[in-house]
């Protein structure tokens, strides 16, 4: 095993003595791109040397400056937290060495480490949040997304991504190895399929007023920490595109990730706060169309584990892809009646902001 190697990496990271500031202990958590290593008061983030379609970390310096990027984007919604990237360097002699002297090897993400019990997927399991709870974050990111940018971008490309994003997830899902239902998946795609080219107006509308931004990409609760100064953390860096959404579309997802968790009104707050600060009126089958179209994305996400050859419950990643399937309800409704698959809670009828 060389010093070099990932590997090696993993081993050195894992251990106290690596850390200046001191730690009793170092927790190792593996992802799906990254390992994250957490001390006392720190979290580290180093990214696995991969490519997938829209992502490539295969050498240093793409290392490099995608954790230059996660700092820089994350800092938007979580300042404080991100102290900024560190050099993974090997020293004369070979050993490895974080921040040294010697020619970096590698980068990695530095994070004051956030208190794990005010994380709202641990709050939800807990079945504690109170909508005070959440308030202060949701108004963070309704702020967020009035202050953001608008996309310039027609409605043929926003609908055409989306179309090929339903036709690659439902081409993976549909892999044999994959076992998942193949009515359902085809159902669903199909009916988000047809609802894109019966509702273009929709996606029309939002664009002209100015509701495609530049947001977070990632939104799930376990992103989230409701902290005194709430911090949203962990949003996609690799591919812009990815994070050119609707608040429609962020907000959706997130009420379903807690609705999985069992707290679906969680989400449904966070939907009232935004509407209620930003005056912008989310349109009913537009959530219930983004709803599904994250549905087949997480379902997706979730079976690619189940070709991974180092992972180590292949039975629970099969169980959530198709729990995520099942919250899709009922798919015999036509694209007319997809608003009626998400019930939505005390909307607050304000006309939808219009931006210059």
């Amino acid at each position: 095993m060389t010093a070099t190697s990932l590997e090696a990496k993993v081993s050195y990271l894992r251990q106290p003595e690596t850390y200046r500031d001191g730690t009793t202990r170092v927790d190792a958590i593996e992802t799906h791109m990254s390992w994250v290593f957490l001390t006392d008061r720190s979290a580290y983030k180093l990214k696995k040397p991969i490519r997938y379609d829209r992502l490539d970390f295969t050498t240093p310096s793409l290392r490099h400056l995608y954790c230059e990027e996660e700092v820089r984007l994350n800092r938007r919604l979580a300042r404080r937290i991100y102290r900024g990237t560190v050099a993974l360097t090997q020293e004369p002699g070979g050993r490895l060495a974080l921040d040294g002297a010697g020619r970096p090897v590698d980068w990695l993400v530095h994070m004051r480490r956030l208190p794990e019990n005010r994380m709202l997927d641990k709050l939800l399991a807990e079945r504690s949040v109170q909508r005070d709870d959440v308030r202060p974050a949701a108004l963070r990111l309704a702020d967020f997304y009035a202050a953001a940018e608008p996309v310039q971008i027609s409605t043929g490309d926003l609908c055409k991504r989306l179309e090929d994003g339903i036709l690659a997830d439902r081409h993976e899902l549909l892999r044999p190895e994959f076992g998942m239902p193949r009515e359902r998946v085809e159902a669903i795609a199909s009916n988000q399929l047809a609802f894109l080219a019966k509702h273009t107006a929709h996606f029309e509308e939002r664009i002209r007023s100015g509701l495609i931004v530049e947001g977070h990409g990632d939104l799930r609760p376990e992103h989230i920490c409701l902290t005194p100064e709430p911090v949203i953390i962990d949003c996609l860096e690799f591919c812009r595109e990815l994070r050119e959404v609707d608040p429609a579309d962020e907000l959706a997802f997130l009420a379903l990730e807690c609705e999985r968790l069992g707290q679906a009104q969680v989400g449904h707050w966070f939907m009232e706060a935004y509407e209620e600060r930003t005056g912008d009126r989310l349109p009913g089958p537009l959530l219930a169309f983004y709803r599904t179209y994250r549905i087949l994305r997480r379902a997706k996400i979730a079976a690619w584990h189940l070709s991974e050859p180092t992972t180590l419950d292949p039975g629970r990643f099969a169980a959530r892809a198709r729990r995520y399937l099942e919250l899709a309800g009922p798919q015999s409704a036509g694209p007319g009646e997809a608003g009626r698959l998400t019930p939505r809670l005390n909307p607050t009828g304000v006309p939808s902001r219009q931006r210059p």
